[in-house]
């Protein structure tokens, strides 16, 4: 009877426990509004998906990989949060055991089992209140059973003692739940950032593309005047050589924008997760408008929500904490302690006796000649200190990189304002010595480099927009507003 009791306790699971493996469900970040229906549909591969830089921030939250990955690691930390605050709460454990043994006088089975709760409080003190019963069954000296229940309580006066000190350990995992919050948001803003980036190079490959073609058909044009023109007698048949070489260039210039597009389209397929033999075409409209930026006021909103240097912020908290704890266990183990306990004994010879004690009291213990704990001393202060220096140069690092990022998109603006004014004077000076060819008043070889020249400057407004519409999205990971700008909810 007491084995088939005892095995049953030892193989029961404590309350709450689990069996088979929990399915892991992750949060995930999450933005307001709807992907386009060919965005939302479940066939990628049917037809060309024209997509939005919307749509490719809506995906990229659902299906980045880095994005999962950073919410997966969340589950983890959350319930390191979760142990660490359950430090004050009371444990409970259980031990049985059950054994049968046998010598030269007797043979005996005995079963026993005895239950034990802890609990510290927030001022460090421990209490513990345990129970214990024993049975013995015996051949010659028949049945015995006892039974007792007893506490203790330990109240530590200098090491351990104090609220600091007893919710150091909760304190710092909460500072380590901010730090694990600031993280996640820089790294969803990191990836939201690159997936702006890598849609914008394939709008630049797009349209780079469009600017080859066109230069292509204007080359194709040309050497069709100028086939005409030596029809006719207009033109030595020598000078067509010049066009159809120049045909050759924009054929290879062709193909050289295919491939980067090509590449472009990889490269924000893989951000976001999609099948590489997805064909989509980015459909964004690159519009422009000047930003006028306070840097004072930009400084100031990057101090309160830029997570790198927050995070430095909060490591400061932690080491100042670390610094306190570090110095308590220099003290000595000086604690006031006191406990009582009551046991009764029944057996079938002397029937049943009850006995109780209880003490108080006072434990010392002195280290002598340990360095160890000077050593985190020691090793606590540097780190203060340490951290102090990391926070001056991560705000000198803020700042210089606010006052960059604002001055850099600034510049941004008027290169591409110099830049369109370049193409259009460009066409119209490509315009102009076109007619004069056909008139007979320019050179083949004049307007071939007037031609050159567009293409050039085209690109080169191409880039500039580019540019400034990637220095908006870096000054928004800058100051730490990407998530805002995008309305992005983080659902941590």
């Amino acid at each position: 009877m007491i084995k088939a009791w005892v095995v049953a306790l030892l193989l029961t699971p404590p309350n709450g426990a689990v069996l088979a493996d929990t399915a892991l469900s992750p949060s995930q970040a999450t933005r307001p509004g709807t992907p386009s229906a060919a965005v939302a549909s479940a066939s990628l591969k049917a037809h060309a998906i024209t997509l939005t830089l919307s749509d490719a921030i809506y995906l990229g939250l659902r299906d980045n990989r880095a994005i999962r990955s950073a919410y997966l690691e969340r589950i983890g930390e959350k319930f390191a949060l979760r142990v660490a605050e359950d430090r004050f709460s009371p444990k409970l454990f259980v031990r049985g055991s059950y054994l049968s043994s046998h010598n030269q006088l007797d043979r005996s089975r005995q079963g026993e089992i005895a239950p034990v709760s802890t609990l510290l409080t927030p001022y460090g003190t421990r209490v513990g209140l345990g129970w214990t019963w024993r049975q013995t069954d015996a051949d010659r000296a028949g049945l015995t059973r006892n039974d007792g229940a007893n506490i203790t309580i330990i109240q530590p006066l200098l090491r351990g003692a104090g609220r600091d000190v007893a919710t150091a350990p909760v304190q710092l995992a909460r500072l380590s739940e901010q730090i694990n919050r600031l993280a996640l948001k820089d790294r969803v803003a990191q990836t939201i950032t690159r997936i702006i980036t890598a849609y914008r190079t394939l709008l630049q490959a797009q349209e780079q593309l469009n600017i080859s073609s066109n230069a292509l058909a204007r080359a194709r044009q040309l050497l069709g005047v100028n086939q005409a023109m030596i029809d006719a007698g207009r033109m030595a048949a020598f000078e067509i050589v010049q066009t159809e070489a120049e045909v050759a260039n924009q054929e290879l210039s062709h193909e050289d924008a295919r491939n980067q597009l090509e590449t472009a389209r990889l490269a924000l397929l893989q951000l976001l997760a999609l099948d590489l033999d997805t064909p989509i075409i980015a459909s964004e409209a690159m519009q422009a408008a000047p930003l006028d930026i306070d840097t004072a006021q930009a400084v100031l909103q990057a101090e309160a929500l830029q997570p790198t240097y927050l995070i430095q912020l909060i490591a400061g908290q932690q080491a100042r904490i670390n610094r306190v704890v570090a110095r308590n266990e220099r003290l000595w183990d000086v604690s006031l302690v006191g406990g009582g306990g009551q046991v009764r004994d029944r057996n079938n010879l002397h029937g049943s006796t009850r006995s109780w004690e209880n003490y108080v009291g006072m434990q010392v213990e002195i280290p002598i000649g340990d360095l160890s704990a000077r050593q985190a001393d020691v090793q606590a202060r540097v780190g203060v200190e340490n951290q102090q220096v990391r926070t001056q140069e991560a705000r000198q690092e803020l700042q210089r990189d606010v006052t960059n990022a604002v001055r850099d998109i600034g510049a941004r603006w008027r290169q591409y304002q110099i830049a369109r004014r370049a193409e259009e004077l460009s066409q119209r000076k490509l315009d102009i010595e076109q007619e004069k060819l056909t008139v007979g008043r320019s050179s083949n070889f004049q307007v071939l480099s007037f031609e050159n020249d567009l293409r050039m400057v085209q690109s080169a407004r191409l880039a500039a927009l580019i540019s400034y519409l990637n220095a908006q999205a870096e000054l928004d990971q800058t100051l730490g507003t990407t998530l805002q700008s995008w309305d992005i909810a983080l659902n941590d």
